[in-house]
């Protein structure tokens, strides 16, 4: 939910205020980015993993270790998105909420439309 005033024009364009976000909505909006962003970032981080893991099993010659931070990098690759999304969800009901709070003592964003 997305409450606005209209407090004025200002060169024909009209000048609106935010005054509230809705948390669970703005949560579920930045569970999805920070998810997405997950995926992004995810080849990166595997391909470090992927220089660290064999650049280990070079110097150790130990090929369970390599295996083993093989593993762990397809556990991480299938949990990154999920626990950014979750913690982008987490963090944009927190977000809202201190916006909210905020937008009630001080009066809001003020954004230019036309």
């Amino acid at each position: 939910m997305l409450d606005v005033i209209s407090p004025g024009e200002h060169n024909g364009h009209m000048i609106r205020k935010l005054k509230r976000i809705a948390p669970l909505q703005f949560g579920k909006m930045m569970g999805v980015l920070y998810g997405l962003m997950g995926l992004i970032f995810l080849p990166f981080f595997v391909i470090a993993g992927l220089v660290g893991a064999f650049a280990q099993t070079q110097a150790q010659e130990n090929a369970a270790a390599g295996a083993a931070a093989l593993g762990g990098l397809v556990v991480m690759g299938l949990l990154m998105p999920v626990v950014y999304g979750v913690m982008g969800f987490i963090l944009g009901i927190i977000s809202a909420a201190f916006y909210n709070l905020i937008a009630r003592w001080i009066g809001g964003i003020e954004v230019e439309v036309e």
